[in-house]
């Protein structure tokens, strides 16, 4: 959009301000309004007069668009650097040297303390000539916000979570290498067991870690392969039981025909992995799996394969069901890093799939996923 030519209508000097309360909607003929931008937009003339001042701009602000129009810049947006310098006094856009072309984006303040996040261009009539616009854009802070406190949450429980583990291997080795003679077999083999455990753990927790960074930067590689998916149930709850649950604990229930599915097996594994120990740990009664033949989610494939996990315990509060798959969820019982329901959505969505979850018909929690077929070019 050529911001250049969207100052008020009307015969007017250039140093003037504008009697027209909102500039036109589109000078440029794309076909946008300022006012349908999501960022703020401001703009300023030759003189230095407010000329545009969108509806994202009024919202950030608080300033309204005709109280603004035809002031000046500094009186309109009065900014100020966190050292508390003015900052078009700071960076002079209209006596400041010709070859700059604008300025970069950074956290800036209003009156009041409101922190916002700022960048300017420098429309010229010609390279290192007069500025004949100067285009300002705001966005709010609060999304910014919102991702530093979910890096500072993903931080401390990492912190917590590692504490624990480490303390004990450090406290057993420790122990070991200042006092061998003194145990007993039965007893060092308890401890190694134990350090062992919580290696696995850390050794999990990071793993964790690297997949939310992949889901996150949407670099989660999925390595595609035949897998039996109604085997792969079959083995985690051969698991359970050789771990000392009740056979009778689980039911599975494999529709045939199942379409052949290709997807990543490992991964594959860490979603029933967390679907099948979230049903056992905080559900009750028997924990039913459904894999059937369904509709696939991917546009322009016809089946795809379907793993409903079920419990009979008393299911997922309704208000809780939209923060399910989001960080550090962990529902009523605490325990666990509160990550492993987010990266089976990431997994899921990964392949094309889709996850949701409900109230199972034994009033329990169903988590239901989808996975498209993505048979490979050669075998269609």
């Amino acid at each position: 959009m050529s911001v250049g030519t969207s100052s008020a209508p009307g015969a007017q000097d250039a140093g003037s301000p504008p009697a027209a309360s909102r500039p036109p909607g589109d000078p440029a003929g794309l076909g946008i309004d300022p006012d349908h931008l999501p960022d703020g937009l401001v703009v300023a003339d030759e003189q230095g007069h407010v000329i545009c001042f969108n509806a994202a701009a009024e919202r950030i602000t608080a300033v309204r668009a005709r109280d603004a129009l035809g002031q000046r810049l500094e009186k309109a947006l009065p900014l100020e650097d966190l050292e508390g310098r003015r900052w078009w006094q700071l960076t002079d856009p209209y006596g400041g040297l010709a070859i700059r072309v604008g300025q970069p984006e950074r956290n800036l303040l209003l009156p009041g303390g409101r922190e916002v996040l700022v960048s300017a261009r420098y429309v010229r009539t010609r390279p290192t000539g007069p500025l004949r616009r100067l285009v300002v854009t705001l966005r709010d802070t609060e999304a910014r916000r919102r991702t530093e406190r979910s890096h500072a949450e993903l931080i401390a429980t990492v912190a917590h979570e590692l504490r624990s583990p480490l303390t004990s291997v450090k406290g057993f080795t420790a122990t070991l290498l200042a006092k061998w003679e003194r145990f007993t077999d039965d007893q060092k083999r308890l401890m190694l067991e134990t350090v062992d455990a919580d290696a696995d753990r850390v050794t999990r927790l990071i793993a964790e870690l690297l997949d939310i960074s992949r889901i996150d930067s949407g670099r989660l590689e999925v390595r595609r392969q035949p897998v039996d998916i109604g085997a792969a149930v079959g083995r985690h709850i051969q698991a359970y039981v050789a771990a000392g649950q009740g056979a009778d604990r689980f039911l599975l229930r494999v529709q045939q025909p199942l379409p052949d599915l290709w997807a990543d097996p490992d991964k594959i594994d860490q979603v029933l992995s967390n679907l099948l120990e979230n049903a056992v740990r905080h559900g009750e009664g028997t924990v039913t799996i459904d894999v059937t033949a369904t509709a696939s989610p991917r546009e322009g494939e016809d089946t795809g394969t379907s793993v409903t996990v079920s419990d009979e315990g008393p299911g997922i509060p309704e208000e809780s069901m939209n923060r399910v798959f989001t960080r550090f969820w962990r529902g009523s019982k605490r325990g666990g890093t509160g990550l492993g329901l987010y990266i089976v959505k990431g997994i899921v969505e990964a392949h094309g799939g889709t996850i949701t979850v409900g109230r199972a018909p034994g009033a329990g929690a169903e988590f239901r996923f989808t996975l498209p077929v993505s048979a490979p070019a050669y075998l269609a």
